[in-house]
């Protein structure tokens, strides 16, 4: 791979997930500050798991087979884009919410595109994916930043931080249509020719459900969808939580779990050769206990160290769960069902899991705001702590015989 195509992916990379990281971390202050209830931010939150439910139909019938992947980007880009920005002047949850889902559904499919126009440049794709994929990363600490270092200072929001304002929304917008007309310059990435005729299996990798013959694989499946229930809490309420406690310059703040993400990436060899598969699963769910266990007893004022913690654990809740998921995947599938079986786990936990999660909690949440708007925060997140810790307990007692292998 040329230097060139080495930055033209990066860019896109970076631009990818800005877009995502503008956003996403924000809205649930946004729209509890236009007067959304809990149940409604949480049914907006599981837009992205429908949406990541609906995309794979979308590239598999259509990207994969009758259009170039940079060009189809293109154009979901500018589409969303538009969508975003028609979004960010809405304040009606129910127009909101089918607005939101439309642009989720643009914006999903593109997660697929950028890996698949990537993998396509590439001759090397385990050395050379990985350096284009931290720019993502990055992309989204960038956008965290921004809000905070840059929009603050920019816009006179008076006394209401720039985070409950539909500001983050607009810069989305802006971010997409720019990515949307840079997409139409990557290199082209045509359909794969294929006789082979179109199913629904294929599409959401239904050939992996033969992997559920096995133990270890059934076990892990059902862990994982369970897991992802409490840790839609995080995506959801994080940012409006930590700014009700006080904290300033949340967003910029919670990049540093991203950061973390970075740090904790580049470990993962050393903790695979030492710790094996299960461990470093066990650890991940654990690091989501703790997480809420330090949010639910940490304040913005001489405990704020314990929020800090939390934030920074997310290099070990996301790479020692889906990053070490999707490498155990990976190596119990048979090579031919090794994408379907990708897919499979992705719509499993991205979609299924995130979306009940979604929707679970905004209806405790809801339980517990009070009818002058504030919330019961240490009980809120004590509750996704039980859960998470119900999981790792099931997951350590059904793996008491050690059938995941430990070798990474």
């Amino acid at each position: 791979m040329s230097m060139t195509v080495r930055v033209q992916l990066s860019i896109m990379m970076f631009l990818q997930f800005f877009v995502w990281g503008a956003y996403y971390v924000t809205m649930g202050t946004y729209l509890d500050a236009i007067g959304f209830d809990g149940g409604q931010i949480g049914a907006v939150y599981g837009c992205m798991a429908l949406a990541s439910i609906i995309s794979p139909f979308f590239v598999g019938m259509i990207a994969d087979r009758f259009f170039s992947a940079q060009l189809v980007m293109g154009v979901l880009h500018l589409l969303g884009g538009g969508i975003m920005w028609y979004v960010s002047g809405v304040q009606d949850p129910t127009t909101f919410y089918w607005a939101f889902l439309a642009y989720t559904i643009t914006y999903a499919p593109t997660l697929a595109l950028v890996n698949a126009i990537s993998f396509n440049q590439m001759e090397d794709p385990g050395k050379e994916f990985p350096n284009i994929r931290v720019m993502g990363t990055i992309g989204w600490i960038i956008a965290g930043l921004a809000i905070t270092l840059v929009l603050s200072k920019m816009y006179n929001t008076g006394d209401v931080s720039v985070e409950a304002t539909a500001i983050p929304l607009k810069m989305a917008a802006i971010c997409s249509l720019i990515l949307g007309a840079y997409s139409f310059l990557l290199p082209n990435t045509p359909p794969k020719p294929t006789d082979k005729p179109i199913s629904i299996g294929d599409i959401l990798g239904l050939e992996a459900l033969s992997l559920m013959k096995d133990r270890s694989f059934l076990i892990f499946t059902i862990g994982s969808i369970l897991v992802c229930i409490p840790l839609a809490f995080y995506y959801t309420f994080a940012n409006l939580f930590f700014n009700e406690s006080g904290m300033e310059g949340v967003a910029g703040k919670m990049s540093m779990g991203q950061m973390s993400e970075i740090v904790f990436m580049v470990l993962m060899p050393f903790f695979f050769k030492r710790l094996g598969v299960k461990k470093m699963l066990l650890i991940g769910m654990l690091a989501w206990v703790a997480r809420y266990v330090l949010f639910a007893y940490g304040n913005a004022d001489s405990m704020v160290m314990m929020f800090y913690a939390g934030i920074l654990l997310h290099g070990i809740c996301y790479d020692f769960f889906f990053v070490t998921g999707q490498i155990y995947v990976d190596n119990e599938a048979p090579k031919e069902i090794q994408a379907s079986a990708q897919g499979f786990v992705a719509l499993i936990t991205y979609g299924v899991g995130m979306f009940i999660g979604a929707w679970a909690c905004g209806k405790i949440v809801g339980i517990y705001t009070a009818e002058d708007g504030s919330h019961a925060w240490q009980t809120i997140w004590l509750i996704p702590a039980g859960m998470a810790f119900a999981v790792v307990v099931l997951f350590a007692l059904l793996f008491k015989d050690k059938p995941i292998e430990e070798d990474a």
